[in-house]
């Protein structure tokens, strides 16, 4: 068994900004010459987190950003801004609910996600930041 760690980093606006990530994930799991394993990819931050979905634009724009504006809204006083004095108490309730992380099984050195599933990063802080994810892949070849 081998495992393999990446860290990459990609830019972001916040507010629920949504990227799609598969494709870094796909290339560092070719990159390892692993055939079969798992992929584990965490968001290194608590104010982001990491899942699967659809990645078409009635989900990315409007119905995930809704429902978690229902859930814990911008803009609202959170006890969180009395300890740091900043304004993100919404984006860290909003990554808790998500969950930072996700493990995915590959197979011939290719995810095993359904045809319309993707894996989504999602930066609910309320500034633009620089972000890293660590992806570590375990398996044999």
């Amino acid at each position: 068994m081998d495992i393999t760690t990446e860290v990459f980093t990609i830019k972001t606006r916040g507010k629920t900004d949504i990227i799609d990530i598969t494709k870094k994930i796909e290339k560092a799991i070719v990159q390892t010459g692993l055939q079969q394993g798992t992929a584990a990819i965490f968001a290194i931050g608590s104010t982001a987190g990491i899942t699967t979905i659809e990645y078409e634009p009635g989900l990315v724009k409007t119905d995930i950003p809704k429902l978690f504006d229902m859930l814990a809204p911008y803009g609202r006083h959170y006890a969180h801004h009395n300890t740091w004095g900043d304004d993100n108490g919404a984006a860290h309730v909003r990554a808790s609910l998500l969950g930072c992380s996700m493990i995915v099984p590959f197979v011939d050195a290719k995810m095993l996600l359904g045809t319309w599933q993707q894996i989504i990063y999602i930066d609910f802080d309320t500034r633009p930041r620089s972000r890293k994810i660590a992806v570590q892949i375990t398996g044999k070849k």
